[in-house]
């Protein structure tokens, strides 16, 4: 084979520097392209790999859980639902697996074909890589199909897998029962989680009103249970960054972030109220939507206007159908299931389910801008 020269006699045609620059940026790209396959196996894979562990081992855990509320009528259900996880976990799995495979084949051809490229570059003459061009194009042509790699669900648990309308309307009854049960005691039960072996607990802890927080149009009761509604701003001599300073609402002094916790309100004595979670991020100030409960991503409510019942949440709202306007409403919050209801404390019925993840701890937050709504005794 010719020695390469740069010039002289045999200098390569007009176009083989160009071509010889396109190769070069083909390598480059392969390289990149490479790199992030290479990081992808060695970073995304395994952490997808180690997430869908343990998303199948919480699952499996809230199932458990729950079914012990329902076990005697629940053991078919359990099964059926462990399979699922099972069958979605082994899914997940496997995606994974093949990806692993899909992703090793295209590094090993994108690394022969740059072994190619580099080795066409350095042993052929310039004339020889005009030859080589068709061949060399078939080559790269090939590789420009392998594309990077994307994020994709297949990757991920889907934990839909372990809903079930059967599990969900018992579980719930079973905790509503719990709750109605302490009635005679305080506002607020807090059910913690609980093992096989270990007996159930229950554990309670009154709600009150923070008194820093409520709006100039409200006003607080002594025992910090009842707020009532006044059309017409009352002085406010402390105003606190707490505050609430124009829309009608207030939070309480506890925060809940573990568990399954639940109070109720009376609210027979107004038709425009709004009952339910927040964040303490909400804001207090201004007349904007970020302060406005339910029309923000960090508050969750229920919200009755006349003969109207909504749940509202960053802005969207569902209509929520009742026959009747009932004369208390329970909240209940489920944070390792991802779940809140609002029910009837006289009936157990339950209003309106949502599904969240919470992030944060979860203030119990009022609203009211008719008469007065009070925290149940």
């Amino acid at each position: 084979m010719a020695e390469r020269r740069p010039g002289g006699a045999g200098a390569p045609p007009a176009e083989s520097p160009a071509e010889l620059n396109k190769i070069v940026d083909q390598c480059e790209r392969l390289q990149l392209q490479s790199a992030a396959i290479a990081k992808h196996m060695a970073e995304v894979l395994p952490a997808k790999n180690r997430s869908v562990l343990s998303a199948a081992n919480e699952a499996r855990e809230l199932v458990i859980q729950r079914l012990i509320f329902v076990r005697n009528t629940c053991e078919n259900e359990e099964q059926r639902l462990l399979e699922r996880v099972h069958t979605e976990e082994e899914r997940a799995h496997q995606s994974i697996l093949t990806q692993r495979v899909h992703w090793t084949e295209a590094l090993q051809k994108l690394s022969a074909l740059r072994t190619y490229l580099v080795d066409m570059i350095t042993n052929l003459d310039d004339q020889g890589l005009v030859h080589a061009e068709q061949e060399i194009f078939e080559r790269t042509e090939a590789a420009e199909g392998i594309l990077e790699p994307q994020e994709s669900e297949k990757l991920n648990f889907n934990q839909k897998c372990v809903q079930s309308p059967l599990l969900h309307r018992l579980w719930a009854s079973a905790v509503l029962c719990c709750i109605a049960a302490t009635r005679g005691g305080n506002v607020e039960c807090c059910i913690p989680r609980f093992s096989a072996s270990h007996t159930r607990r229950t554990g309670s802890e009154e709600i009150h009103i923070d008194e820093k927080t409520i709006s100039p149009h409200l006003t607080l009761s002594e025992d910090k249970k009842t707020l009532t509604f006044s059309p017409k701003k009352a002085k406010v001599y402390l105003d606190c960054p707490e505050r609430f300073d124009h829309w009608p609402n207030a939070l309480a002094t506890t925060a809940f972030h573990t568990g399954v916790c639940a109070w109720r309100i009376s609210v027979e004595k107004s038709c425009a109220y709004k009952l339910g979670v927040s964040y303490s991020s909400l804001q207090r100030k201004g007349s904007g939507n970020e302060a406005r409960l339910g029309y923000n991503p960090a508050s969750w409510v229920f919200s009755r206007y006349d003969r109207e019942f909504r749940f509202l949440h960053a802005g969207h709202q569902q209509t929520v159908e009742l026959i009747k306007s009932p004369a208390e409403l329970g909240v209940l919050i489920d944070f390792a299931g991802g779940e809140m209801l609002f029910y009837d404390p006289d009936s157990c019925a339950i209003l309106f389910s949502h599904r969240e993840t919470f992030t944060a701890p979860l203030y119990p937050v009022f609203a009211v801008a008719h008469q007065s709504i009070s925290l149940v005794h």
